[in-house]
């Protein structure tokens, strides 16, 4: 029997389902879910309530890439994440774990949370139509999809440009060849996808079923091309893993001979990507409009299409589980793992607990009307 849960806000009610297996999955894996969904504007966490599948929507404007830094490990397994970077509309912000105000998030059900991100600092780039984000040592890199290029956060500017494509001879904000996935290795942009390899305003438009590419960052070469649409590339085990979104496929390249292939076709229109060992979780969305996604392979190839996220073992190219969004959610962009974190809440700045959570480097305090100390006389 699968699970199935209803979360609503005063703009629209988000139906899911899980089935028995995701479930499962997600009991053992030993952590929680987070995704983003810019057409409905809200990060979802799904995490793990001890006998069922929990989750909780967070509203944020026009949230798309994420990106985690995970605590120091000595013993190289994951740890839990310490900081969460998100690109929304025309901002990028980093929220930071505080565990201990997690416990009392919620003053009478103490523990139904164990990890809160709080919002810490916020860079205002503008409306630079920010797809994939990355965090790299110091830096936190981006791809300003309107500007075609691969950039960094600046305090002084709204973005620095880092990289662009070469075949983009400008960096101005005519999305030419709509750069949007960014993969890191060794601590340094590797790969990017764009969905084409043309120079004009919006010129990636007229192929967009088959034009897409893989590019190699540090020497501007074509990897793969021929794409559908690609996103979310990412380093998982010394492979090269990406979406080819527009034909429902996940792909695997190996970088020493370039050879590449399907490792599963899934019933979507594919956005957002994390691997966690054996496992690949992807994103699925619907095709809710026909000017950007009309014509794509994956309409002809199923007659309904799936938003929410499958898992799928990478050995086999089986999908073993799927949590579904069944209405009031159609598209997503990323999804991240949160190991060792299984009911996570995160804040945005327009909730008050924002302001009353107090952090250092030795403690953290919440201060409300309920923590309030009453002199004595």
């Amino acid at each position: 029997m699968s699970e199935s849960s209803h979360t609503s806000t005063a703009a629209v009610q988000i139906g899911c389902d899980a089935t028995p297996s995701f479930i499962d999955w997600l009991a053992q894996i030993g952590g929680s879910l987070m995704v983003s969904t810019y057409q409905a504007g809200k990060v979802a966490m799904i995490g793990w309530g001890g006998e069922r599948v929990t989750l909780l929507m967070r509203e944020f404007d026009k949230p798309l890439g994420m990106a985690c830094q995970t605590e120091d490990s000595e013993d190289g397994r994951p740890q839990r994440v310490r900081r969460i970077v998100m690109a929304t509309r025309h901002d990028v912000s980093s929220f930071t774990d505080a565990p201990p105000l997690a416990h009392q998030y919620i003053e009478d059900q103490p523990g139904r949370y164990d990890a809160l991100y709080l919002p810490r600092v916020t860079y205002h780039t503008g409306d630079l139509q920010t797809h994939d984000v990355a965090i790299a040592g110091d830096d936190v890199y981006l791809v300003a999809t309107r500007f075609s290029c691969l950039a960094k956060l600046s305090v002084d500017y709204g973005f620095q440009t880092v990289w662009k494509p070469p075949f983009v001879t400008d960096v101005v904000p005519e999305d030419r060849c709509h750069l949007n996935g960014l993969a890191v290795v060794d601590g340094q942009p590797k790969y990017v996808t764009a969905l084409g390899t043309t120079d004009t305003p919006g010129g990636w438009r007229e192929r967009k079923a088959d034009g897409g590419v893989l590019l190699d960052v540090e020497s501007g070469e074509t990897l793969i091309d021929n794409l559908s649409m690609p996103h979310s590339p990412r380093w998982h085990r010394d492979r090269l893993w990406l979406l080819d979104s527009g034909r429902g496929r996940l792909l695997r390249m190996d970088p020493k001979d370039g050879q590449v292939e399907t490792v599963a076709e899934l019933p979507g229109y594919l956005r957002g990507l994390c691997l966690i060992g054996d496992w690949a979780v992807v994103g699925l969305c619907k095709i809710r409009e026909r000017h950007v996604f009309g014509g794509l392979p994956i309409q002809e190839r199923y007659d309904h299409l799936q938003c929410g996220v499958a898992i799928v073992d990478t050995r086999s190219g089986a999908m073993v589980g799927m949590f579904e969004f069944t209405h009031g959610c159609e598209e997503l962009f990323d999804v991240k793992f949160l190991p060792n974190v299984f009911r996570p809440m995160i804040v945005n700045l327009d909730r008050p607990e924002a302001r009353e959570a107090i952090t250092n480097e030795e403690s953290s305090f919440w201060i409300r009307p309920s923590a309030a100390i009453t002199p004595t006389r």
